[in-house]
Order: structure tokens, then sequence, then C-alpha cells
């Protein structure tokens, strides 16, 4: 086999370049053009197609064993390859050559892992012998070095594939990737003696062996001509071996030349690095010395620099201006002069911060300039504090007492005054800087601070919410209604109960419409006013009604932002700590005005219980509209109302109760009782105050008047047992009558309604059955004496049985039912005598006729069965007969 020509370098680097990435020119072992086709296309006349057929191997860095790969690439409409397969050669398991094709060329290689082994596989044929011998062997020679083993050949004689080889180059150079890298693969003749000597002992290369005699065409008689053959073969074979020995010494020579050339090339060439690295480091000595000289003279002048700047920034700062230091120690906190205060404020608390750790550089700290000025600093601090904090005090005090002094704050006689805090606010608003920087300052000094705030305020705000409870009580004008609803012995409470008391209502709601948005505006106010890092108070939507600045008397409208030690805003959040401080400090600012929130409520009971519904509803209003975490005092304010409220309702049904147990120890009830027809008036008045979330409040009331109604109307029933069911059918009625409208819109009384339903049906059955019992008394006893024998002796011995005989059927049908139009009548107007309400009547005779009929068309049937040629008087008489009563 010759070197590769310019041809096959190209080739090669074509084929580089088509696999891209994935390989490169020192990983092709072989390229070689090739026509690929199929037997049956090129029957049909297709041509085949060029294909290019490229060995290759891959390196794995990670110590595998080295893996070789059979690519085909195919020529793109530009002349380009491009892969077109890949096949793994460790999959290879049969080379065939076609026996069809006398040039030898065309073969098959056979793969254990095609996903469809229906399908022909491709035929590949080479331009010539030499070519497809090349292949081959380069194919072998890889099996044989990386996967250990050799595929089945089919239709080639692998002894002439060796001879093949001597013959056209001394030596098979194969490049391989093995393990250790790149390396070059010689195979020899003597290689491949050793490997056909080894092959004949395997089974596989027992079938080999039988194909390569199926090659020859010999007959029986020809095995002497056979081994002549193959023992020339064997001589060739041998030369072979021994001119390739010979031919490879001269090349040996050469290369150990070359190799002494180069040996001797890389020793000059050591010398002279050597030569090069003296220099380079005297070099680098003198360039280091050179800078380390001129980096210390840098730091020298920088460091210089900073000293005098550093000097410069500490003798700023240690000098207290005149007109800060009079304003501090000694300056009046009069209006006019707060802005000076202020600025004084702003000074200290700079200067105080430039002398900490954070703001000044630890070194410095300890400096007895540094600790002397902060000293003096702080002397200045608590001086200024102490005087503002008292100042504060006494003017909370002054402000409050000169309101509480003037009669025009407050609601008087014939005139209710919206108590107004804008003069208040503008007058405080005058000092909320001061308090800012009080805070940044000394946060301590807040606390009494707030407190007298709180009580000047308080005082205040519980004189206000006083004169304004008692002139809206006086001048409210409304109806007294009794608490007594359903007690019988009250003849007229159904005419009082009409009063309209409307206005108690409205004065409670007015009550909190004032009121309640004047708290929260009160708690908003004190919680900017006093530095507390919360949120804003105020609601969205607030329950007054007002838009942000619509005028001076809301919070919303107090342009106070709390300010930090530096000036800046500081960001409010709900703080836990800060909202339990605030909470806290609210309760001694609003602490006892809910005592005449109470009298209010108190009045409005004592004028009509019922209102209680309607203020329920209020206070229920108000209480959503306030946040949990905001003006807590408030909130607790308006569930203090509510449970104040529930609690007096609770006590006029209470009340209700006992007026209905009353009846239960009076005399012997005829009729319907009292508290059934008036609970239903009861009822729609408490329907009409009902506002917002007052529903629970009422349908709990109505569960407990009714349930005490019906138990004390069964303990009525139970203490006359002649009359039980007549009272029970009758109450039970009325109560249905009553009720049916509002039992259609109100769930709760829909339940009842439904029960009194149920009780009122098992009443009327009761009390019919007796009736009916009471007219046909033989007949029916008769019935059930038969009746009950039916279970325990067959029905042809009844007509024996002492009593049951037919002359004793004949006698009871003739004492029940000679007369049976008077019984009829009799059972009417019994019926009618029981019975106060002539309302009840038709219904009830119509159950009363429907049972009589149900069971005597039961006593039929049961005779029929008894005594079957017994004659009665059919059901169809007595239906005929009832309904023409």
């Amino acid at each position: 086999m010759a070197r590769p020509n310019a041809d096959d370098m190209e080739l090669r680097r074509a084929c580089a370049a088509a696999i891209g990435s994935g390989g490169s020119a020192q990983d092709i072992v072989l390229a070689i053009r090739v026509a690929k086709g199929r037997g049956i296309l090129e029957k049909l006349g297709r041509v085949a197609t060029p294909r290019v057929l490229v060995l290759t191997t891959k390196h794995s860095p990670k110590g595998e064993r080295t893996k070789a790969f059979l690519r085909v690439l195919k020529y793109s409409s530009g002349g380009v390859l491009e892969p077109a397969k890949l096949y793994k050669l460790k999959h290879l398991t049969k080379v065939d050559v076609i026996s069809n094709d006398s040039t030898g060329c065309t073969f098959i290689l056979g793969f254990d892992n095609l996903r469809s082994q229906s399908v022909a596989p491709p035929q590949w044929t080479m331009r010539n012998i030499d070519d497809r011998n090349r292949l081959l062997l380069c194919i072998l020679n890889m099996c044989k070095e990386i996967f250990q083993r050799l595929p089945k050949l089919v239709g080639i004689d692998i002894v002439e594939l060796a001879l093949w080889a001597k013959e056209n180059t001394p030596s098979v150079i194969n490049r391989v990737n093995a393990q250790d890298g790149p390396a070059t693969s010689v195979m020899e003749q003597n290689d491949l003696k050793v490997t056909v000597e080894k092959d004949l002992v395997s089974q596989a290369e027992e079938e080999d062996m039988e194909a390569l005699l199926g090659t020859y065409v010999m007959g029986i008689g020809e095995a002497e001509a056979f081994s002549e053959r193959m023992k020339r073969e064997l001589l060739a074979l041998e030369a072979a071996n021994v001119y390739a020995l010979l031919e490879s010494e001269p090349l040996i020579e050469e290369v150990l030349k070359g190799l002494e050339a180069a040996s001797l090339c890389v020793d000059d060439i050591d010398e002279w690095l050597r030569i090069f690295n003296v220099k380079l480091r005297h070099m680098r000595e003198d360039i280091a010395s050179i800078e380390l000289r001129n980096n210390r003279l840098e730091m020298q002048s920088v460091c210089s620099e900073a000293l005098i700047e550093e000097l410069d920034k500490l003798l700023e700062p240690l000098r207290i201006p005149s007109e800060f230091a009079a304003s501090l120690t000694g300056g009046s906190f009069d209006e006019a002069r707060m802005l000076k205060n202020v600025e004084a404020c702003e000074w200290l608390t700079g200067a105080i911060r430039a002398l900490e750790v954070p703001n000044l550089d630890p070194c410095y700290a300890d400096m007895r300039a540094i600790r002397d000025k902060r000293a003096e600093l702080q002397k200045l601090k608590n001086t200024f504090v102490r005087r503002a904090s008292e100042f504060l005090r006494n003017y909370f005090s002054s402000l409050v007492d000169f309101m509480i002094s003037d009669k025009s704050y407050f609601s008087q006689r014939g005139h209710l005054k919206r108590p107004d805090h804008a003069d208040l606010r503008y007058k405080c608003r005058t000092y909320a800087r001061l308090l800012q920087h009080l805070k940044n300052l000394d946060k301590n000094c807040l606390a009494p601070l707030r407190k007298a705030y709180c009580q000047s305020l308080n005082l205040l705000l519980r004189r206000e919410a006083r004169e304004f409870a008692n002139e809206l009580r006086a001048s409210t004008k409304a109806s007294r209604n009794p608490t007594v609803w359903l007690e019988g012995s009250t003849g007229s409470s159904q005419t009082a109960s009409s009063a309209d008391t409307s206005t108690v209502s409205e004065a409670y709601s007015k009550m909190l419409t004032i009121f309640i948005p004047l708290l929260v505006d009160e708690s908003s106010f004190f919680a900017h006013f006093m530095c507390f890092e919360v949120s804003a108070l105020v609601p969205a939507g607030a329950s007054n009604g007002k838009k942000k600045g619509s005028d001076g008397n809301s919070a919303s409208d107090d342009d106070i932002n709390l300010m930090d030690s530096e000036g800046n805003d500081v960001k409010q959040s709900n703080n836990s700590t800060e909202l339990g401080a605030l909470n806290d400090a609210l309760h001694d600012l609003l602490d006892g005005i809910q005592e005449d929130f109470y009298a209010v409520v108190d009045w409005a009971y004592r004028i009509d219980p019922l209102r209680c519904i309607s203020m329920h509803g209020i206070t229920e209003r108000y209480l959503s509209a306030q946040k949990a975490d905001a003006a807590g005092f408030v909130r607790e304010l308006l569930k203090d109302l509510q449970t104040k409220i529930s609690t007096q309702f609770s006590r006029f049904v209470d009340e209700a109760c006992h007026q209905i147990e009353r009846n239960e120890r009076n005399t012997r009830q005829i009729g319907v009782l009292s508290y059934i027809s008036r609970f239903a008036t009861l009822a729609s008045r408490m329907e009409q105050y009902i506002q917002g979330q007052s529903r629970d409040l009422v349908d709990k009331a109505y569960t407990r008047l009714v349930s005490t109604m019906f138990t004390t109307l069964e303990k009525i029933a139970q203490s006359d047992p002649k009359f039980a069911d007549v009272i029970l059918l009758e109450n039970y009625a009325a109560f249905q009558n009553s009720l049916f409208e509002l039992a259609n819109v109100i769930p709760t009384l829909a339940k009842f309604y439904h029960q009194a339903s149920e009780a009122y049906e098992q009443a009327c059955t009761r009390h019919i059955s007796i009736i009916i019992e009471n007219q046909f008394d033989k007949l029916y006893q008769f019935f059930r004496r038969i009746d009950d024998l039916t279970y325990t002796v067959p029905h042809e011995e009844i007509p024996f049985q002492l009593g049951l005989s037919k002359t004793d059927l004949r006698k009871v049908l003739k004492s029940s039912l000679s007369q049976v139009d008077r019984s009829i009548n009799m059972m009417y107007r019994r019926l009618q005598k029981t019975l106060s309400s002539e309302e009840l009547l038709p219904p009830l005779w119509d159950k009363c006729k429907k049972e009589f009929l149900e069971k005597y068309e039961s006593f039929v049937q049961a005779v029929a069965k008894i005594y079957p040629n017994e004659s009665m008087p059919p059901v169809s008489e007595l239906r005929d007969l009832l309904a023409s009563s």
C-alpha cells in the first residue's frame, strides 16, 4: 500500500471539515470514496450514489476504551461533504463480499444494532480491488487492536488479503487513538500469520474456514492440489516477512540520525535560555527597587495631605456658634423664636453625631479634646431638653385650661356644639418640629410630655362629651314605650308600642357621628405630634366622610412627618412595641369618655328597648371602618358599646321570656294565648329596626323567645290533658297565621314556622282520632280485637273466638251504623264544641271525615277477609253521606 498522496490528504481535510468540532484530521484513520447502492434498485435501473466512508477514533479523557466509528458522508447540492450516517464498529459482526459481482469490489457491512433487520443493508462498491483491500484491512486492524475481536468474513480469502498487503507495502500503517493518545499501528505479515493460526483454532474461525473452502471450486479428489497451494502460499508469506525486516533497517538508521541532530539543537536552546533568564532577573530587581522608592514618596505625600484635611475637620465641629449657644441655654420658646430654636437643635444633633464613632474615625474617639467636647455637648443637650420639656408641659396645661374656662367651646341649653379643635391643633403644630428634635436628642423625655398632654386633653374631651350628651338627651323628644310586650295582663301594650322612637336612634347616631371621627382624629394627631413611629391611624374613607384637606380639624391635614437625627423623613411602620406604647397613651388620653356613651345607651333603652337593635347596627358600621391596629382605644370603645347594647337587649329578651313563662302559672287557658298573637307585632317592630349586622342579634332573640313560647305552650297543654290537643292546635295555627309573611323572608322564623306546622298536624291527628273513637267506640274496639288476632290466629278461626262471632259482628254493626247520619252530626257538634275558633272548624272537619273514611275502609276490608258472607254498608254510601253533611 502506497503512502497517502495529495488527493487523499485533500479528502481527509474535507472530511474533517464535514465532521465538524466532533473530529479533526488526526482522528481520521482512513477516508475513501465509494458508491452506495442496493441490489434491487440497481436492477430497476437506479444509479448508485457517490459516498465517502471515513474511519475515525475518539479518545476518552477519563481513561476509558477508545471508540471507533464508521462515518458515511454524502455530497450536498453544492458539492460539499456533509454527514449522512454514523455506525459504531463495536457492532460490526459481518463483512460479506457479494459473489454476484465479478470484480469483487462490492461488499456489505453487517451491524447487529440496526433498527430494522428486514430492510437490506446498503452495498458499497469500491473503485478497484486495492481500495477494497485497503478499507477492509484497516477495519480488521481496528477491530483487533481496539475490541480484541474480528468480524466474520464471507466471500474473501483472509490469506489472499494478507498476501496483498505484503506485496503492496512492507507494513500497513494506521493511526489509532489509543488510551495514551494517537499512536501508529503496524500490521506485519507475521502478525497476520499468527492471527490466522490463532483464529483457525477458535470455533468462529472454523466457520470462516468453511466459507474459505467454499470459495475454491474443488472436488473430493483435489485435496493434494489444495495442500500444494497452501504450501506455496506459506513460503510466500515467510519470504515477505524476511523482506520486510531487511527493508525497515535503513529507515531506522535514518530516524536515529535525526533524533541525534535534534538533541544537539535542544542543548543549544537550553543554554541560550539560561543566559536570558539571568539578564531578566537583574532587570526585574532594578525595576522593583525603583518602584519601592516611588511608592514611599507617594505614600508620604498622601499621608501629609490626609493629615491636614483631618485636622481641619476635627477643628470645625469643636467650635460652638454663639447664637446657637444662647438659644440652647437661655433662649425663649415663643412662637417667633421657634425657627431659631429648631436651627439650634439641628446643629446640636449634628454636632453630637459628628463626634460619635460611626461618623468619627475610631482612632480619634479616645482623644481628650474629643471627650471634653462630647461632655460639653451632652451637658448642653440636657439643659435644653429640661427647659423645653418644662415649657411644653406648662403650655399644654394652660392651653386646655383656657378652652375649658370658655363656655362657648361647649354645648349649651338649646344649642348642640360640635367640638372644634382646629385652633388647639394649630397652636400645638407650632411645636411639632421641636418635639421631633427632642426625641432625637433624648427619647426618654417624650414619656412625661405624652402623659402631660394626655391628662390635659382628657379633661377637655370628657367635658365636651358630657355637655354634648346632656344637651342631646334634653333636646330629643320621644314617647316612652313600655318594656312589657308579651304579658297578657297588659291590655294597652299593643297600642303603646306603635309610638315613633326613631329620634332615639338618630340621637345615638349623631353622638357617634360627632365623637368617633373626633376621637380617631385626636388619636392620629396625638400619634404624629408625639412622634410615634406608626402608620396613619385614619383609615381609608374615614368615617367622618370628609375629604383630605377639607378643614383644619382633621388629622389628615396635619403636615407632621417624623425625622431622624439627620433631618430626613422617617418611613413609618407599625412596630408592635410602638403600637403598644401608643395604645397605652391613648387609653390615658380618652379614658372616661365612654361613660357618656353608656349614658346615652341607657337613656335610649329606657325610652324604647327595641332601639338597641338599630343602635347595634350603627355601632357595627363604625366598628368595621376602624383598622384593627389603629386608634386602638376607639375600637375598644366601640366594642364595649356594642357589648353594652347587646347586654341591654338581652335584658329585654330575658324580661320578655319571663312574661311568657308567667302565663304558665295563670288559671286555665282557653283559646289562643296572648303572647302568641302579640309576638308577630313584636317581630315586625324588631325587623323595622334592623341595620347592618344586627341580623344575628335579632335571630338569637327570635330563637330564645319562640323556644320559650313553645315550651310554655307545651307545659300549659300538659296541665289540662282533656283539652291539651285543642290548646296546641289552636295556638300553633294562630302562630302560623300571624307569622306567615315574616317566615317567608326570615330563615330563623321559617324554621320555627315549620316546627309549629308539624306540631299542629300532630295535635290535629290526635284530636280527630279521639273524636271518632268516642263516637264509634264499639265499632273500632271490635276492629282492634280482630286486627290483633290476625297476627296469631288464622283468618278462618277468628269467627269462632269468644266475642268475635258473626252474631257479635251483626250486633256491633247494628248499634254503630243503624243511625250513622245521626252519629256523624253528633261527631261534628262535638268537634265544634271543643274549638274556640270558628276558622279552624272547616279544615278540621274535612280532616275528620277523611280519617273516619280511611278507618272504616280498613274495617270493611278486614271483615271481608274474615267474614266473607257478611254484608256491610259500602264505603261509597258513607262517603256520600259525609259529603252531604
